[in-house]
């Protein structure tokens, strides 16, 4: 979470970022990420970008999953503040060669948020209180020719400490309503005691950087003073109210001293987190996009960079090539630029059967293959239809030992489509052989059986069993962009995101426990829809089912989704009854997403358990029991509607093991759940062929031969498949830190810093487990290695 850097930085400016300050530097990453300046030590990412702090921050490199640092604010009384191992020390440790004067000094760093208007012209004041209810007294928060508290600074101040000043267990802040622009969004403020610090002193590395390895603080027993101490913020000040905060910031509200003004705080924000209801009888989504919640700019035009390379390349591409008159031609098109686009997976080997298995436990969509152990009545399969690919059993056998597993997407019945256009509702039965490949049999392209919608098997002609694969995936794209997604990520977390800001304070800690994984979401999702999901826009033109069809499978998937069922994989697994890997062995996406999953629900556990150690805390969190009744009134009632949270109706949450199950679904989904249904899309629609997005013709009714050109007039023209192309390459990208590399710091406090440096512990080794099951794995399967799974849902 945290990375501590150097430079050479002058401190003999009044137009510093900070203080006009002589004395040695610390130079410190803040939270955020994104400011140089004097100080100690805090958790940072490791970009190069300048990320938006509080809650977001800029799209970032792969972190690699050992050797990131954890910012150890308060150590237990066992424990010792010591530098990290894996950062070089240099000899020479002592105390900083200081006046007198100096060390009755703290230092004090404030850092300003980097939303739209969050800097201010106001006067802001802050005072100390130790252990011993002695105060240092009010302090202006203003440096001489300076300008002070700006967007995204990180400003330092100091306060004189009074004679025999102890620890500090509060601050109080205020601001008032002087200035053009007097609002202000603060992110945290630490309070440095020098009385108690140890410094190392600075080495040159090269002629541009000089190393800073930082403080080392004492054992806290939790009543000496100590060298740091952390106020998380993160929220806008008001002008009306003086604010009090106890180190770390995390409380119930039962137990906040300044309960009424967290109240209020909360009534404000409510303004700007409004419900809406735009998918005719669909899910809750934000009425506007608050300003807090807007993309940071490096992010925006990081993505707007990627686009505009991405343009070049494809238009090269369609100068470069001729028409698609045959599928070899569309093949070289990535084999001549897999340099610039990279080639999908899927070129060689689309047409096969094994692949066609493949993609229903490894796909982009991998959570609607179900074992079947009686054959519905409306398809129209019989032994003698099947029996020649059951390896010498009859389907009866086939189906009793376990071997026969069907995917069927009847939501996808009676669709409304774009120009009434006709889209399949298939369903395909597959066979479990004796390789442990799982091949297709059979497929019907509509719900109910009739003489206008045959079964498709493998004794069909190559051409005719290919179209019949070709419309199934076409009917599935639909249902993983509306339903897997779209509907049961973007749109679905969207609602929850908004429910947390209306009734969790910042300083509760399941606020905490969520905030990182919100990151850009309200953002993507209010871009997605104007520019995605509109009417003429990608999803219109590229998709079958248009935007009337997306919008009401959005809807249809939302409706029928269970937080106890469909958002704990094991449940949802279990449901179709693949959970087990002796029924279904090769199936990656299982394998992997429950290991995170339970990775994940065992961060929640040690971070709720420790602040709901009783029942009674549980049932007197006015603020988690609000959360939770809004979470589960029903829309038409203005609240989300979401089925399946553990409770009681009357009284709400009753324990602690009510609330982990949905805390743990919400960050799951915004991670693990986003992550496999988004970053293979360019592998899977790219080369449209294999999973097309689109077919410009109806599903067909009757058995008969078809040639190459007869399946190539079905695909798109050329200038439609390099949108597809461009938009699937821009989806896949990845846009925030890996899961447990924090973009912003939250948790403070020494237990939930602990639960977060043992996250990232239990993410490294799983991150090396699914790189050596890869090495076994017929098909790699890397969507769901940690390593490479985001915070949050921000593309």
């Amino acid at each position: 979470m945290g990375s501590v850097f150097s430079a050479n930085v002058r401190r003999d400016s009044p137009t510093g970022d900070a203080s006009a300050n002589h004395e040695e530097a610390i130079i410190v990453r803040d939270p955020s990420g994104d400011q140089i300046s004097e100080g100690t030590r805090t958790p940072g990412s490791n970009s190069s970008l300048t990320p938006r702090s509080s809650p977001r921050s800029s799209p970032l490199p792969e972190r690699k999953m050992s050797g990131a640092l954890f910012l150890r604010p308060s150590p237990s009384p066992s424990q010792s503040r010591s530098p990290s191992p894996s950062r070089k020390m240099v000899s020479g440790e002592g105390r900083r060669k200081s006046s007198a004067a100096d060390a009755m000094k703290a230092r004090i760093l404030v850092k300003t948020g980097d939303q739209e208007k969050s800097g201010t012209d106001a006067n802001v004041y802050i005072e100390l209180e130790d252990n011993n209810g002695l105060k240092t007294g009010n302090i202006k928060l203003d440096n001489p020719f300076y300008d002070d508290l700006e967007r995204g600074k990180l400003d330092t101040y100091h306060l004189p400490l009074p004679e025999g000043f102890g620890r500090v267990v509060r601050l109080y802040m205020r601001r008032d309503r002087k200035g053009m622009l007097d609002g202000w969004f603060c992110d945290y403020i630490i309070v440095q005691d020098p009385r108690f610090a140890h410094f190392k002193k600075h080495r040159k590395l090269d002629k541009n950087k000089l190393l800073a390895p930082g403080t080392v603080l004492c054992d806290d027993d939790g009543v000496a003073p100590k060298a740091e101490y952390y106020f998380p913020v993160h929220r806008w000040v008001n002008h009306t109210h003086q604010y009090v905060f106890e180190e770390f910031a995390c409380c119930l509200p039962q137990d906040d001293p300044c309960s009424d003004l967290r109240r209020l705080d909360l009534e404000e924000k409510r303004r700007f987190y409004q419900y809406a209801i735009r998918i005719p009888d669909g899910p809750v989504q934000v009425e506007s996009l608050p300003g807090d919640e807007k993309f940071s700019d490096e992010y925006f035009w990081t993505f707007t960079k990627e686009k505009g390379r991405l343009l070049a390349q494809t238009t090269f591409i369609q100068w470069s090539t001729t028409k698609w008159n045959s599928f070899e031609n569309f093949r070289k098109v990535f084999k001549k630029f897999k340099q610039n686009l990279g080639e999908p997976k899927c070129v060689d080997v689309w047409k096969q059967d094994t692949w066609f298995g493949l993609q229903r436990v490894a796909g982009t969509n991998s959570v609607v293959i179900k074992l079947c152990t009686t054959l519905p009545d409306k398809l129209d399969v019989t032994n003698e239809t099947v029996s020649e690919f059951l390896e010498g059993l009859t389907l009866d056998e086939a189906l009793e030992q376990k071997k026969i597993f069907m995917c069927d997407l009847e939501i996808l019945e009676g669709l409304p489509c774009k120009d009434n256009r006709i889209l399949s509702a298939p369903i395909a039965l597959f066979y479990l052989d004796k390789t442990n490949h799982l091949m297709p049999i059979a497929i019907q392209l509509m719900q109910q059986k009739g003489p206008s919608n045959p079964v498709y098997t493998p004794a069909d002609p190559p051409n005719t069993w290919l179209l019949a694969k070709m419309f199934y995936n076409n009917a599935e794209a639909q249902h993983h962009q509306g339903s897997t997604h779209l509907g049961l990520t973007h749109i679905l977390m969207e609602g929850m995101c908004v429910c947390t800001h209306r009734n969790l304070s910042p300083s509760h800690p399941l606020f905490k426990l969520l905030a990182p994984h919100f990151l850009f979401l309200l953002a993507i999702n209010s871009r997605g829809l104007e520019k995605l999901v509109s009417i003429g826009g990608w999803v219109d033109c590229c998709m079958t089912q248009g935007v009337t069809g997306i919008l009401a499978l959005i809807a249809r998937s939302v409706k029928s989704w269970r937080a106890d069922l469909h958002g704990i994989p094991q449940e949802e697994m279990k449901a179709r009854g693949v959970l087990d890997p002796n029924v279904l062995p090769f199936y990656p996406y299982r394998d992997d997403a429950v290991s995170l999953h339970y990775a994940i629900e065992k961060y929640v556990t040690k971070v709720l358990n420790h602040h709901y150690d009783t029942p009674e805390k549980v049932r007197e969190d006015t603020e988690l029991q609000q959360w939770r009744r809004e979470l589960v009134t029903p829309t038409s009632e203005g609240g989300v509607g979401i089925k399946g949270v553990l409770g009681d109706d009357e009284v709400g949450f009753t324990d602690v093991s009510e609330v982990i199950p949905i805390t743990t679904t919400i960050i799951a989904t915004c991670s693990l759940g986003h992550a496999a249904a988004n970053f293979q899309q360019y592998d899977q629609y790219a080369f449209v062929p294999n999973y097309p997005g689109i077919l410009m013709g109806n599903p067909p009714t009757e058995k008969k031969e078809y040639t190459d050109q007869d399946l190539l007039m079905l695909l798109p023209n050329k200038c439609m498949t390099l949108d597809i192309v461009l938009i699937t390459k821009l989806l896949s990208k990845r846009g925030t830190n890996s899961l447990g590399d924090f973009e912003m710091q939250y948790m403070y406090d020494p237990h939930g810093v602990q639960a977060a440096k043992e996250l990232e512990n239990d993410l490294a080794k799983l991150s090396l487990e699914v790189k050596m099951r890869n090495l076994d794995r017929e098909l790699k399967y890397e969507w769901l290695d940690p390593a490479h799974v985001p915070n949050a849902i921000s593309v």
